[in-house]
Formats: C-alpha cells, structure tokens, sequence
C-alpha cells in the first residue's frame, strides 16, 4: 500500500527469497490442511513499513535454519532499537505524563507465551517477554516488578524519552486536553509472524502504545489472545491499532480460530474487522487491523483505520470502500 494513510504496510519473505504475495479473495475458498502436509516455510510477514527491516533481520535467522521463536525476536528487536521509528521501544512516543512505557509478548509453536505490560527504562521488551516465557512460571509481568525482573535478567536501565519525542510532546501538551491522539502517524505496533524450515509458527509483537495516553494504559499488544495468539496446528494472528477495540472482541484469537473451521486467513481478517466496525461506537477514531498466516504459508491481511475507509490488501491492489459501504462489503 503506498498511500500514506494505508493503514497496514505488509512485507513478507518466503524461501524464494522473494516477496511473498497475498491471496486473492478468488482463492480464500476454505482449504482444510491435509495431515502431514508439507510446509511452506520458511516465511516471516510483519505490520507496517518497518516491518521490511525487520523481516531482513528475521530472515537471517530463518535462512541459516534457525528457529521461529528466535526470527520473531530478533526481527522486532531491530525496531525497537531504532531511535528514528517513534511508536516501539526506544524513541516511542510517551504518555501524557511524559513516560515511555512499553508492552510486548512473544508466542511460540508450543503454545508457551510470554509478556510484560507498563515496563520503563527498559530498551527491548521484547526480550524480556521472551525471558517471562523461558525463565518463569508466569505468562506476564507488569510495571515495577517487570522491570525489575529484567534488571535481575541483566537488562540495562535506559532512558528512552529521545529530544525529538520530548519535543513533540512538549508542542502537545500547550493545547491538549489529555486525550490520546489517535492515527497512524502517532501511535503504532509492530506484530511479527514467522514460520521456519521444519512449519512451526510463532510470534511476536511489541509497543510504546497509543501517544500520549494516560498513564498506565495498557493496549492489546502484550495480550495473549488480543495482540497475538499462536496455534501451531492452524496458523497465527497479530494485531495493531487501537488496542480497546480489539481486546474487545479477542482479536487475534478469532482469526485464529475462523482459520480453523477452514477460512483463509483473507477472509478471517476481514472477518475480524467486520466484527470490530459493528460492534464500535467510535468509529470516527477507530484505526484497527490484522496480519495472519497459516500452515500453508497462506496470509491474509485487513483492516480500517480514521475516514471511515475499509482496506484490503489483495494479490495485486489494495481496495478502499467508503463508510457507506463498510458493513456490506463482499
């Protein structure tokens, strides 16, 4: 999608090394997957246009037959070390109260998960959520006691607050009246999906959350079943948007499961979006939408965002329908 407003940018690499197209609607008839069918891996897919940088530092892993869970950590962990990208871990935009608070979650073909919520100071979340997931009985930690558990992890104390997101914080609050501003180039995600060379899937996603909410707000990003959710056996989903609307309706969890009873992921995200706009009663602020993969290596990709616009990416365009038209769509 090349239009500035597009809400979701998509980037995939398969093992031709080359862009991996979406499907077609003409194709997403239900496809049930054959016992011991042979993979299609490796594959990694990611939200947003950063998600091509990612998706390279991903593929490194994938290609030299690395796992998933590692693609899918390291892929994020580039973006969130990246000063110049404003919506995920160091350089994202604060709270109102001028905070950098972070959230993350990472999945793997096992169904082991893990996530930290509301953590400061603490450059790649990420990680941390990975550490959860590895070194504890737990699936999150929050606030202090995630930061703290990453201090005891050897994670470094930083500040993540740049000059560049301190002033435009500053320029927000001579007239703001702390309320979060919502649209694309304010707040963001980035939600990864990878499949490796022997089909299993997992997944990762990671924030700095909605500018200038209040604080402790915490979105659907580092929640199992919202921002992320992971099933080896069908395939897996990740979110991005406004995090309220798609806890609302277990985001990630229902494409996953639409996937299941035989949908192609196409048609399960633009499911999932369908289910959010009807539900909604802001829709003048909603910005919303899902990136999935399955067994088949097959993904699908859908969302909405501010203008009342309906966008699917198909094999070669991408398709905006007006309001009037956003709950009849076929």
């Amino acid at each position: 999608m090349k239009s500035r407003r597009a809400f979701i940018k998509l980037s995939a690499l398969a093992s031709s090394s080359l862009l991996l197209p979406l499907k077609s609607r003409s194709e997403s008839s239900p496809t049930p997957i054959k016992p011991n069918e042979k993979n299609k891996g490796p594959v990694v897919v990611s939200t947003w246009n950063h998600g091509i940088q990612a998706n390279a530092e991903a593929w490194k892993t994938l290609k030299s037959k690395g796992s998933s869970l590692d693609a899918v950590e390291k892929g994020v962990r580039v973006i969130e070390s990246d000063p110049e990208n404003m919506s995920v871990g160091l350089g994202g935009r604060p709270d109102r109260d001028g905070k950098v608070t972070l959230d993350a979650c990472i999945m793997d073909h096992n169904n082991r998960c893990g996530a930290v919520a509301f953590l400061q100071e603490i450059e790649n979340p990420i990680s941390v959520a990975r550490r959860v997931m590895d070194e504890t009985p737990h699936v999150m930690l929050v606030g202090k006691g995630a930061q703290q558990f990453a201090l005891e992890q050897g994670f470094e104390k930083k500040n993540l607050l740049t000059e560049k997101a301190r002033t435009e914080w500053k320029e927000w609050l001579k007239e703001s009246e702390y309320r979060p501003i919502i649209n694309v180039e304010n707040h963001d995600t980035i939600g990864m999906l990878a499949m490796d060379g022997d089909g299993n899937i997992s997944g990762s996603c990671t924030t700095s959350g909605m500018a200038y909410k209040l604080q402790g707000r915490v979105g659907d990003s580092p929640i199992i079943g919202a921002g992320l959710f992971v099933d080896n056996e069908v395939g897996g989903c990740c979110a991005t948007g406004v995090g309220e609307a798609i806890i609302r309706v277990a985001g990630s969890s229902i494409v996953v499961e639409m996937m299941r009873n035989g949908m192609h992921p196409q048609d399960a995200c633009d499911e999932a979006v369908r289910r959010i706009m009807a539900k909604h009663n802001d829709l003048e602020n909603l910005q919303c939408g899902f990136l999935a993969l399955d067994k088949q290596g097959r993904v699908g990709a859908s969302s909405v965002y501010a203008g009342f616009e309906y966008a699917i990416r198909t094999e070669n365009k991408e398709e905006l329908v007006p309001a009037e038209y956003r709950l009849e769509w076929e």
